[in-house]
């Protein structure tokens, strides 16, 4: 028998029209974009049904726009395959869609996750704000090669290994200037592409400091309980159940990178076997089958 893990995306999966069919035709999902509304004091369904892009798209309203979508994804999944929701034993989120897999697994209650992931956005984009930064996305390349391209690069500025994907896809963080120098040294030093990514700035790294004091704020405020199931932190793929180890896991995700790869390793040894992609996009699909091409993931959403 299949054991079921869902994945959840993080920023970058959004596009415009994102959750309309499922807010259309599920009052369940229908109700979550209603009290997000409320919450936020904006219309956040507006942004993801209609766009524009450029707005949908930047860090503050993209993570709770993505937040909310996955969690929309999940009763268009209990609408189709009820089965596949009651099944599910573990989760894992990429970024920001550790947050959703919270929730999910009732480490927070809707309300409580949403108010922390608009708290992060508007954090984030302040710290990037202030440190103009980004992340490259190097390809064909392992991680000491990219951890060796860094220090070549870095020049005495912040460079540093921000996202290990999968097998040959590691992103890099840093300032804009170390950044552009990683994407120059990147042919030569075997990459096959070094490919700059459209965000605000260098997550994953010291650069986020600023949002780390702001966060940690909003999660002494907010309620955190036992996961029902396993979660697998970003920070070591881990399972953690303690609610101050979580807290304390959320606040060095934003300046730690994110160990997909070898979180997903981590749940395919215990034996899971069918994945769902739980959002909007394939990109977690993609990278599953890069790490283990025998994985089958759907998605919720198609």
């Amino acid at each position: 028998m299949s054991k079921i893990a869902f994945l959840f995306p993080g920023q970058g999966a959004q596009t415009v029209g994102m959750g309309r069919q499922a807010a259309e035709s599920l009052p369940a999902a229908h109700k979550l974009y209603d009290r997000a509304g409320e919450v936020l004091g904006y219309d956040l369904a507006k942004y993801c049904f209609d766009g524009p892009a450029e707005d949908l798209d930047s860090t503050v309203i993209s993570q709770p726009a993505l937040f909310v979508t996955s969690l929309a994804a999940i009763e268009q999944l209990r609408d189709r395959a009820p089965e596949a929701v009651l099944s599910c034993e573990a989760t894992a989120g990429l970024s920001l869609g550790e947050y959703t897999a919270l929730v999910f697994a009732g480490a927070m209650e809707f309300e409580d996750g949403l108010r922390l992931v608009a708290v992060r956005g508007e954090a984030m984009q302040e710290a990037a704000d202030a440190t103009p930064s980004g992340m490259v996305s190097i390809l064909g390349l392992d991680q000491a090669a990219v951890e060796k391209l860094c220090d070549d690069a870095r020049d005495g500025e912040t460079l540093q290994v921000a996202n290990l994907l999968c097998p040959g896809n590691i992103v890099v963080s840093g300032t804009n200037a170390a950044c552009e120098r990683a994407a120059e040294m990147a042919p030569a030093a075997g990459a096959m592409k070094a490919l700059p990514l459209a965000v605000a700035g260098a997550f994953h790294t010291p650069i986020m400091n600023s949002a780390v004091d702001r966060l940690r704020e909003a999660l002494a405020e907010a309620r955190i309980h036992r996961p029902a199931i396993p979660v697998i932190s970003n920070v070591d793929a881990e399972p953690h159940f303690e609610p101050d180890e979580i807290r304390a896991l959320l606040l060095r995700q934003l300046v730690s990178p994110v160990r997909w790869e070898q979180s997903v390793r981590r749940l395919l040894s215990e034996g899971y076997d069918q994945f769902y992609e739980v959002g909007p996009g394939r990109v977690l699909r993609g990278l599953l089958k890069r790490i283990e091409r025998r994985a089958s993931c759907q998605g919720a959403l198609d």
